[in-house]
Order: C-alpha cells, then sequence, then structure tokens
C-alpha cells in the first residue's frame, strides 16, 4: 500500500470517528425520559407528556368533587397541580362516594441512606390521602430491582433499605392501616400475582415500554411484572387484606415517569379478570442547579437531604438555588421574577402550606417587588422547618416499630383512623424476617 492510500485512509478513519462523537453528543443533548432516566435539557414538559401517555388531567371538578367528599382541605399538593394528572380517578372518588372498598399502593427503589425532600412528595402524599379516606395503604420496597440493575452489595443495600423505610414511617402514617413489604421477603405471597402477570406480557413488550435490550440482565426483564403485581388485591390476600377486599379498586400515587409500568398492568388486567388500577402523577422537584432536571441522590449539592443541618440548608439555597429574578434589584424591580425557572419559587410551591402567603410571594415576585434574597430567606425558613420536623418523627423509631409496620398482619380496614405514638429508642438493627407463608391465597 502506498504513502497516499495510508493517509487517505488514515483521514476517513478519523472522518468517521468525529462523525460517531458528533452523533454521540446529538444523542446526549435529546430529552430522555424513562423510568430509569430523566435527563431534558430544556426542561420537563409536563404537558407534552400527559398527551403522549394519554392521560387526564386533574381540573376542577375533579378537584371540587375531591374536597367535597372527603371534607378536608385540598392538600398543597394538589391545590398547586404537584400532583397533575392521573388515570380513572374519577372511578375512585365514585366507589368512595358508593362506600366501596379501594387501597392506596406506592413504593420507593432504594437508592441512599437518606431520602431528599423530593423523595417525601409521594408519601407525603400518600399519607394525606390515608387520612383523608381513611384506607390502607402498601408501600413497596424494590430492593430487588435495586439489586439488579446497579452494582451494589447486598449489605449496603439493607442498610439503605432500612433507613429509607424509616423515612417512609415518619412521614406519618396509621401503624395499623400500613403495611410496607421488601420484595425480596414478601416474594413468597406476591408470586403467585407475578407469574399471572408475566404469563401475560411477553419479552417483547416489556423491551419496547422500558427500553431494555438482549444484553440487559433476565431480572431486569421479569422486574415490570413484579411492579405490577400489587396493584391487585390477590398479592395480599389473606394474609394482609380480608377476602372482602378481593374486588377492591388500587389507587396509585406515583411520579409521572413510573406510568409506563402501570400501562403494562392496565393493559393486562382486563385478561386477569381484575379492576384496572388508577393512577395520580405527580410532577418533580427539581435540582437545585435548575428546573432541567429532577434532584439526585448521587449529586449532593443537587438536592436538600433530610439529613441536612439549618447551615448546610442555608448554605445549598443561597450558594446552588437557580434564580429567576432580575440580575441587579434594578432589574428585579423593573421586570420582576421568571418563575417558571426559579427553583426557590418551585420549592416554596410545593412546600409552604399557608396559601395565602403562597400567593402574595408569587404575586410580588412576579412583579419585582419581592426580590430573590427575601424568597430565599423564606425558602430556607420553611425547609429548615420540614426538615427538623421529619428528623424528630425518625428519632423516634424504634426497631419494633419498623417490625411491626414489615410484619405481615391483616391489616384494620374500615375502622377509625386515630394517632398512635411511637417509641423513641432507635439503637437497634432491623431486621425483615416475616411471618410463615399463609396456607390459603387468593390466586
Amino acid at each position: 500500500m502506498s504513502d497516499s492510500s495510508i493517509i487517505k485512509e488514515v483521514v476517513e478513519g478519523v472522518k468517521e470517528a468525529v462523525s460517531e462523537a458528533t452523533a454521540a453528543v446529538l444523542e446526549i443533548k435529546e430529552a430522555v425520559f424513562t423510568p430509569d432516566k430523566i435527563y431534558c435539557p430544556e426542561g420537563i414538559d409536563y404537558n407534552k407528556l400527559a398527551r403522549e401517555f394519554g392521560v387526564s388531567y386533574i381540573d376542577e371538578e375533579i378537584l371540587t368533587r375531591f374536597e367535597k367528599l372527603t371534607k378536608k382541605p385540598l392538600h398543597p399538593f394538589l391545590k398547586r397541580g404537584i400532583f397533575y394528572s392521573h388515570r380513572d380517578l374519577g372511578l375512585i372518588l365514585d366507589a368512595y362516594e358508593k362506600g366501596q372498598k379501594f387501597y392506596l399502593y406506592t413504593g420507593r427503589g432504594p437508592s441512599a441512606d437518606s431520602f431528599h425532600i423530593g423523595h417525601l412528595v409521594p408519601f407525603m402524599f400518600t399519607q394525606y390521602l390515608q387520612e383523608a379516606f381513611d384506607v390502607p395503604v402498601v408501600i413497596q420496597i424494590t430492593d430487588d430491582e435495586k439489586y439488579l440493575k446497579q452494582e451494589i452489595t447486598e449489605k449496603a443495600l439493607k442498610k439503605m433499605t432500612e433507613e429509607n423505610v424509616k423515612d417512609i414511617i415518619a412521614c406519618g402514617f396509621h401503624p395499623d392501616k400500613t403495611f410496607i413489604f421488601c420484595d425480596t421477603e414478601y416474594m413468597g405471597y406476591l408470586y403467585p400475582t407475578v407469574m399471572r402477570v408475566q404469563k401475560l406480557v411477553t419479552n417483547n413488550q416489556v423491551r419496547g415500554i422500558f427500553g431494555l435490550t438482549g444484553s440487559d440482565n433476565i431480572g431486569s426483564n421479569a422486574f415490570p411484572a413484579i411492579q405490577a403485581a400489587p396493584s391487585f388485591p390477590s398479592s395480599f390476600i389473606p394474609a394482609v387484606f380480608p377476602y372482602s377486599m378481593s374486588k377492591a379498586l388500587c389507587l396509585i400515587p406515583c411520579g409521572i415517569d413510573q406510568d409506563p409500568y402501570f400501562r403494562m398492568t392496565r393493559d393486562v388486567a382486563p385478561r386477569l379478570k381484575c379492576n384496572k388500577p388508577a393512577l395520580i402523577h405527580s410532577k418533580f422537584i427539581p435540582a437545585l442547579q435548575g428546573v432541567t432536571k429532577k434532584m439526585s441522590s448521587s449529586d449532593p449539592l443537587s438536592s436538600i437531604f433530610l439529613t441536612d443541618n439549618p447551615n448546610i440548608i442555608k448554605g445549598k439555597i443561597n450558594k446552588h438555588a437557580f434564580s429567576g429574578g432580575g440580575v441587579t434589584l434594578e432589574e428585579q424591580k423593573e421586570k420582576g421574577a421568571n418563575l417558571e425557572v426559579d427553583i426557590p419559587h418551585h420549592y416554596l410551591s410545593a412546600f409552604l402550606t399557608d396559601h395565602e402567603e403562597m400567593d402574595r410571594i408569587t404575586r410580588d415576585y412576579k412583579s419585582g417587588v419581592l426580590g430573590t434574597g427575601t424568597v430565599k430567606t423564606r425558602l430556607i425558613q420553611v425547609l429548615t422547618d420540614l426538615v427538623k420536623k421529619h428528623q424528630d418523627n425518625k428519632a423516634k423509631i424504634t426497631k419494633e416499630t419498623i417490625q411491626h409496620f414489615c410484619s405481615v398482619r391483616q391489616l384494620k380496614i374500615g375502622t377509625p383512623t386515630t394517632t398512635t405514638p411511637v417509641a423513641t429508642d432507635n439503637t437497634t438493627p432491623v431486621s425483615y424476617t416475616h411471618l410463615t407463608l399463609p396456607t390459603k391465597r387468593i390466586v
């Protein structure tokens, strides 16, 4: 081969490499929105997601009916559109109005030793729903999924699970109407329903829905049926629910990113001769750096953690919370703040419970009457109080408290809700050993 031929071949190779690198960069810049990964350079378009997923908006008619039936004020997450879309929420309200049974199902994939404030959203809201409707709650801890999809030791996973369970309990769930279960511990009860779902879903369907490929482990292909199973009461009868719950509806509060799991679930439900689960979807609490991504446990500076002390919270808000306010005081007074991108306003919208104060902050900050510093100062107060209250609640949780919530036992269905105090010693590690399997199940 001549020198000129070699040079030409090298040049062509460089061109090809540059082309591939450019394509890779373009791919990275494109929005990614799956249950496992969210990256939206231009911010998450929730209206687009609603259209593409085919969900319904939570409108004024739903909100009015919700408040009338529960006889309780709307949660700020509802009133301010943090929970913004649904599937068949009207059917749940119909059932409640007729005195028919339903239950709540939500979950958590353990991924860090501590929650951040974004993790609180589904659990705070589910606790509110439990109290408003006086219904049982089942909470799935998907320790199996985390083990399958992440490089993590069983010991580290167990530690994260224990801490996450404490964080969930600290949200105020009723101890006799709430069952928290780890998939690795409860699978013996869950598996008959899992099998029925697995039999009706093909590998091609799972790969198409969740973007899996032939190089993913077989556990990842099997997992969606495990997340689907708690949508059906058969997963809990008779060990947790009485037989009278066999036709009960299920309402799932979750992030909008989890909808693909339950689209699959709703598709198989008629073939299982079961009710389709209803869903109510939340938006995400964005990262401190901006609205283009959600908070992440893997990036400490993107999140406010429930283990942060007041000084850390203050520092993170002042240094890292992206502001939509004017660069100068004069510019802020003239133009006001861009609330669409302002992180302090986003956080206050979620966690400031006083509606009148929130309306005033929104009006005055947008018009330029309030400056960014004032809004950040109020946010620091709100989040410091929120985190301190959670830490105090968590400190009261004992080994016995956790074992009660995680033990397989029949929940109290349809009995008046009362507050039960928790014990104060939390020094003993917990074991997630459950009772023996029941001899009878609905399959």
